[in-house]
């Protein structure tokens, strides 16, 4: 197993260029995660690409408070802050770091403030945009949405719960949209960290060697 792993971060270091270390994390990057939480994340990567063809079913931004550093999330049940050490152990797969371009920096501090006055609020459990609650893409979606004077900064795409390439929905969402007893949300706009990961406002930085 730890042969796989170490051949998995040796590939993937060549695909994104470089690795990242810790201390040259600034506020306001992106960490995208291929999380290890069954057919649900499965589901999710195969119908989004990310950079370079690489598979993301969450993210976060990091933030830096005192001398600890930690990444906003929407995550288990709540928008909350994550100390970087335990955000990692979500996946024992290679995690890349992405940063807005120079031009777009100015951003970053608005963004931040409003995803940390979003603290507590639910996570997004039905996965539909604007519904009192968030799910990890959809945080920072809004943060840069308010940061930009209200104005889109990433894209928002209709969302889609099919298998590639056929009409059918997995298994694992017809289960999960049963047990919360609504619909489907097929074709709502929506956005997510495979499509963030591909954004030409971002700069890729590498993979996160911890």
């Amino acid at each position: 197993m730890r042969i796989f792993t170490l051949i998995l971060f040796i590939a993937c270091s060549s695909l994104y260029a470089q690795n990242i270390v810790v201390k040259d994390l600034k506020d306001g990057d992106f960490i995208f995660q291929d999380m290890d939480c069954g057919p649900l994340c499965d589901a999710i990567e195969a119908v989004t690409e990310g950079y370079n063809g690489a598979d993301f079913s969450h993210m976060g931004m990091v933030f830096h408070r005192n001398d600890t550093l930690y990444v906003v999330e929407a995550a288990g049940s709540a928008v909350r802050l994550t100390p970087l050490a335990k955000f990692a152990k979500n996946t024992t797969k290679p995690m890349l770091v992405a940063r807005l371009k120079k031009k777009f920096a100015k951003l970053i501090p608005s963004a931040l403030d409003f995803s940390l006055k979003q603290l507590g609020v639910p996570y997004d459990d039905e996965y539909i945009y604007d519904n009192g609650a968030y799910y990890c893409s959809e945080l920072i979606y809004d943060a840069f949405k308010h940061a930009n004077g209200g104005k889109p900064f990433f894209k928002l795409t209709p969302m889609t719960y099919k298998q590639p390439d056929t009409d059918e929905y997995f298994a694992a969402w017809v289960e999960y949209y049963k047990k919360l007893d609504m619909p489907i949300p097929e074709g709502l706009p929506g956005c997510n960290p495979g499509g963030l990961s591909r954004s030409n406002k971002l700069q890729v930085l590498g993979v996160l060697n911890l």
